[in-house]
Order: C-alpha cells, then sequence, then structure tokens
C-alpha cells in the first residue's frame, strides 16, 4: 500500500499522521514478536481423512521426516472415530507442538451415511472447547492447548473416475468448519495422463457440488505469485515413503517398483514438494489464521446468536453486553414466569380433573354399595321369613312329638295286663 493511500485511511479514521523527528525505537516491535513467539512455541493440528490403507500416515511422516509410530488400523471398525495424538517437534529454535488426528474406520462400514457425523462433532467439540475458554472469567489462552483445526487433509483414492458420494458429502459438511487440502493419495499408481484428467474432473466436481476447498492466499505480494500457481496445480497428487535408496550419488526417499523407482521428492513423480512447501513453509501460519478468523468466528457467531447475543438493537443501534444479558435476563424471567403460569393452570386443571374423577368414583362406589345394601336388606327379609316359618314348623313337629309320646305312654301302660291274660290262658290250655 502506498504511503499516499495509508495517510488518507488514517485521515478517515480521524487520525492526524505526524513525522518523527529522530529514532524513537517502535521499529523494533516485528523483533520482538519475532522472539516472543519462538520462546512461546507454535501449534498446528492436522485433521487426516480417508479410508483405511489410503497411506494417510506414511504421508504424514514423509511430511515431518519423522516417525510418529501410529498404530495400524483394521478395516473392521464398527463405526468411525477420531484418534488425537500430540508431538513436540523442533527444528533449529524452533518448537512446533504438533496434533495429528486420524479418522479410524472412515468408509470401512457398509452403512455409509453418517460417517462424517462424528468429525463435524470433533471439529465443533474443538471449536466449543475454546469458546468456554474465552468466556471465562479467569482465562488462560496464553497457555491453552490449542485443539482447533487448522487443516484437512483429505486423502482421495486414486481411481481415476470420480468422487464418491461419501466424499462429496463429508467435504460438503466440513468446507464451513475447516481449511481443506484435497490430495490423490498414491498418485504412482496411475498414468500421468489420468492423474491429469482425474485432477481436471475432481475440481469440476468440487465447484459444481459448491465444495468450498482451501485456496492459497493471494493477497500478500511476497507469496502471490507462487500461491496462485499451486492453486492451480489442486489436488496435490501425492506420494509417501519413509525408505531411502540410492539414485545416483544421493540417497533420495523413493518407493521401489518393479519397473523403476517412485522419487518422493521429485517433482515430475509427484507434488509431494509442493504439498509440503504450501503446507509448512508457506501458508502454515495463514492456516491458523484462517482456522481462527473465519472458521471459529462463524462457530462463535452462531453459538452467541443462538444464546440471544446481538451487535446492534431493533433499531440498528449498538448494544453492548450488560443491555444484551439485562434484556435476556428479563426474557428468560418472562419466559419462566409464563412457564409457571402454566404449570400451575396445567396443575389446577390435572387437580380439577383428579377430583370429577374420585367425585365420580365416589359415587359409583356409594351406587354399588346402596345396591348391596339392599340386597343385604332383601336377603335379610327372605331369611327372616325362612326362620318363622322353621320356627312354626317346630312348634307343630313339638305339637306332634309331645302327642305320639302320649299315645305311646297310654298304649304301655295298657300292654302288661294283656299280656298277663295271654299267659293265664296258655297254662290253662295246658
Amino acid at each position: 500500500m502506498a504511503s499516499s493511500e495509508v495517510a488518507r485511511q488514517l485521515q478517515n479514521d480521524n487520525c492526524r499522521p505526524l513525522s518523527l523527528s529522530g529514532h524513537v525505537g517502535f521499529d523494533s516491535l516485528p523483533d520482538q514478536l519475532v522472539n516472543k513467539s519462538i520462546s512461546q512455541g507454535f501449534c498446528f493440528n492436522i485433521l487426516c481423512i480417508g479410508e483405511t490403507g489410503i497411506g494417510k500416515s506414511t504421508l504424514i511422516d514423509t511430511l515431518f521426516n519423522t516417525s510418529f509410530d501410529d498404530r495400524v488400523s483394521t478395516h473392521f471398525q464398527p463405526n468411525v472415530r477420531l484418534r488425537a495424538q500430540t508431538y513436540e517437534l523442533q527444528e533449529s529454535n524452533v518448537r512446533l507442538k504438533l496434533t495429528i488426528v486420524n479418522t479410524v474406520g472412515f468408509g470401512d462400514q457398509i452403512n455409509k451415511e453418517d460417517s462424517y457425523q462424528p468429525i463435524v462433532d470433533y471439529i465443533d467439540a474443538q471449536f466449543e472447547a475454546y469458546l468456554q475458554e474465552e468466556l471465562k472469567i479467569k482465562r488462560s489462552l496464553y497457555n491453552y492447548h490449542d485443539t482447533r483445526i487448522h487443516v484437512c487433509l483429505y486423502f482421495i483414492s486414486p481411481t481415476g473416475h470420480s468422487l464418491k458420494t461419501l466424499d462429496l458429502l463429508t467435504m460438503k459438511n466440513l468446507d464451513s468448519k475447516v481449511n481443506i487440502i484435497p490430495v490423490i493419495a498414491k498418485a504412482d499408481t496411475i498414468s500421468k495422463t489420468e492423474l491429469q484428467k482425474f485432477k481436471i474432473k475432481l475440481m469440476s466436481e468440487l465447484v459444481s457440488n459448491g465444495v468450498q476447498i482451501y485456496q492459497f492466499p493471494t493477497d500478500d505480494e511476497t507469496i502471490s505469485k507462487i500461491n496462485a500457481t499451486m492453486n492451480g496445480h489442486l489436488p496435490f497428487a501425492v506420494v509417501g515413503s519413509m525408505e531411502e535408496m540410492k539414485v545416483g550419488n544421493k540417497m533420495v526417499k523413493a518407493r521401489q517398483y518393479p519397473w523403476g523407482i517412485v522419487q518422493v521428492e521429485n517433482e515430475n513423480h509427484c507434488d509431494f514438494v509442493k504439498l509440503r512447501e504450501m503446507l509448512i513453509c508457506t501458508n502454515m501460519e495463514d492456516l491458523r489464521e484462517q482456522t481462527h478468523a473465519r472458521h471459529y468466528e462463524l462457530y462463535r457467531r452462531c453459538k452467541l446468536e443462538e444464546m440471544g447475543f446481538r451487535d446492534t438493537g431493533p433499531e440498528n443501534k449498538p448494544v453492548s453486553l450488560q443491555e444484551t444479558y439485562e434484556a435476556k435476563r428479563h426474557e428468560f424471567f418472562g419466559e419462566l414466569q409464563r412457564k409457571e403460569e402454566e404449570m400451575r393452570q396445567m396443575f389446577v386443571q390435572r387437580v380439577k380433573e383428579k377430583e370429577a374423577i374420585l367425585k365420580e368414583a365416589e359415587r359409583e362406589l356409594q351406587a354399588k354399595f346402596e345396591h348391596l345394601k339392599r340386597l343385604h336388606q332383601e336377603e335379610r327379609m327372605k331369611l327372616e321369613e325362612k326362620r318363622k316359618l322353621l320356627e312354626d314348623d317346630m312348634v307343630a313337629f313339638n305339637k306332634r312329638k309331645a302327642a305320639t309320646e302320649l299315645l305311646q305312654a297310654q298304649a304301655f301302660a295298657s300292654t302288661p295286663s294283656v299280656s298277663l291274660k295271654k299267659d293265664k290262658d296258655r297254662k290253662n290250655f295246658m
């Protein structure tokens, strides 16, 4: 930017430019910033998405020229899970805290419909953790381990045809949350002609489906030319290997095949050098800045809007945080009172309904009691009648019994004289 443009901008901001008559010293601020950054160290978080066995771990090892000893995954995972591992690296006097997040089991399930959801949830969880740290009363962001994903390396299978539906769905759901750099894995399995056609096909599908991948920035004059050139090489076709072989008079990282050797760092063989230059050497800080200024800010804004916070009021006037808090508090208090009133009315209504049910049950019980009482009275009357009849029968029976006993007594009294007469007659006969 020219000095005249700077002056005009300062004037528009109600700032009056002044010239210095001597050395002051604030020109050392960039050096102070560099020293402070080197002292604190840097962090960088990479998310690797791709099918099992596509070469994610090998490429990461090759990019950072070390062995991270990542565990080998199988194809028999029931669902997609994310595995994060953090390492401390140092090059010269610069320390880097590198976190590598691997998608274990991605694309291995029969039903791949929701394979991207654990990845979305993980990225949102890291944003949420940073937001919660920001909202704390006592913050410690200066030593907070930032786990937000700065770049997503999306590994595409070298089919030579087109993107899979899972790839499109995943990138479409992630492009607003993370910087996506698509790479064609194991690019040595297809010819150069097929590879070039495949690249064109992939970019055409990404554009037609509205997938926004990371574009290397061109606003900085020092790197605009190379970044603009590299944007035309996307997606990068890469080959990874930690094996070193002797080619000519030097040792190079390469892969040995029956038909020859593929050199990893030979730009005529693959785009590995381009990826490393763009990802690590040139645009690492921009990836970090884009993550904070674009993706995290979008998440933060949406979250705060969900919580009811706004920058302006109904009349487009600026609203302070205190005013927003008071308005939201009043809204919540009114909502609470409204719900309390609804619950009270509902409780009263339920009590009335219960009382009506109990009264109806009481009436039914009373009616049943009266009916049983009436039946009891009828049964009692019948029993009384039967008792009276039985008593009458018993009286009649007792009378007949007394008469019978009297007759038997009279008969017994006349029986001895008759028997004596018979005995006398029997003796006379003899």
